[in-house]
């Protein structure tokens, strides 16, 4: 099969086409026929030496695919040969075949093709994860997320709103703001102009937001502190902006706050397979009748997967996609 390789730690023009066996499904996994993969962030960490793939997993990046079944384990589930998927992979997306665990993959969502399906899988287990089951945001709530036009920023903003919360998202330009806003954002703060913190505390009387997403961390980090209500949680799944700062932590104490933070690559597939029976049951409805979708900004074929990179780390908004 071919695959996409990196060939070396360094920019997107390390990215390059090669040939792979097509692999072999244990008991538990299926063989899916990629038809399309996502290009997400974790990707360029991994290309740029920063983000190994967990022991077990494949080396060839990507972590999100649609497809269809080939082949499948003894003991892969309810999955047979034909059926159409799409999937959470620890790593081997960017390829014409990929394994993962049955329990990993859902069916596509009613209406939906390959390259919508594909760009499901990283976004929305990961705010599903981080947003709901591990800050608990509830319905009546405030809530607020960095990078609102990432692919994690514009799902996130879609289902925070979808299950009644307030919605607050920054971004880099009036445009951006004005897609956080069409996709459900009550506000958005253009972060290059105006104090994120400002705003939200005027936006909520002064009580500040219970439940932040922070993709940025550094001096973001101390902001976030001022920025949440009394109780408030913080998730941090990233650190764009550096992991080490200086920060007051008077605020955490006085304003009882919790701040957290998680990965989703590595943990066990009964952990991912509870996220996706979540999703199947609460938000794949939502798929299906388009109160929810993902934002794809440019699709590409897979031997273009350097020039996918570039337009990742360019202005782009929501998710870039590769198709086979």
């Amino acid at each position: 099969m071919t695959a996409i390789e990196i060939t070396r730690p360094g920019g997107p023009e390390v990215l390059a086409p090669t040939t792979r066996p097509v692999p072999v499904p244990k008991d538990r996994e299926i063989l899916v026929k990629v038809r399309a993969a996502g290009v997400n962030r974790p990707d360029s960490l991994q290309r740029e030496g920063g983000y190994p793939p967990p022991p077990g997993a494949s080396d060839i990046p990507g972590l999100e695919i649609a497809g269809t079944v080939v082949a499948r384990g003894d003991l892969a589930g309810p999955w047979q040969v034909g059926d159409a998927v799409t999937a959470l992979v620890a790593g081997g997306g960017y390829a014409e075949y990929a394994v993962v665990d049955g329990s990993n993959a859902l069916p596509l969502p009613d209406g939906y093709d390959f390259i919508k399906a594909a760009a499901l899988p990283e976004t929305f287990f990961t705010v599903w994860s981080n947003v709901f089951d591990r800050a608990g945001l509830q319905p009546g709530e405030s809530f607020l997320v960095h990078g609102g036009t990432s692919g994690i920023g514009t799902t996130a903003i879609q289902l925070a709103k979808a299950f009644g919360a307030t919605v607050f998202a920054t971004a880099g330009s009036a445009d951006k703001c004005r897609v956080c806003r069409d996709l459900g954002a009550d506000l958005a703060v253009n972060y290059r102009d105006e104090d994120f913190v400002a705003a939200v505390k005027q936006a909520t009387g002064g009580k500040g937001v219970d439940v932040i997403l922070d993709m940025v961390g550094g001096d973001y980090i101390d902001r976030n502190y001022e920025a949440a209500a009394v109780e408030g949680r913080i998730v941090q799944i990233a650190f764009l902006r550096g992991p080490k700062q200086t920060v007051n932590f008077t605020r955490l104490m006085l304003k009882r706050l919790t701040h957290t933070g998680s990965t989703l690559r590595a943990r066990d597939p009964a952990f991912k397979a509870r996220i996706a029976a979540s999703l199947e049951e609460k938000v794949w409805p939502l798929l299906a009748a388009g109160t929810v979708a993902p934002v794809i900004d440019a699709v590409l074929p897979l031997a273009q997967a350097a020039e996918a990179h570039r337009l990742l780390e360019a202005d782009h908004v929501g998710k870039i996609m590769l198709t086979t």
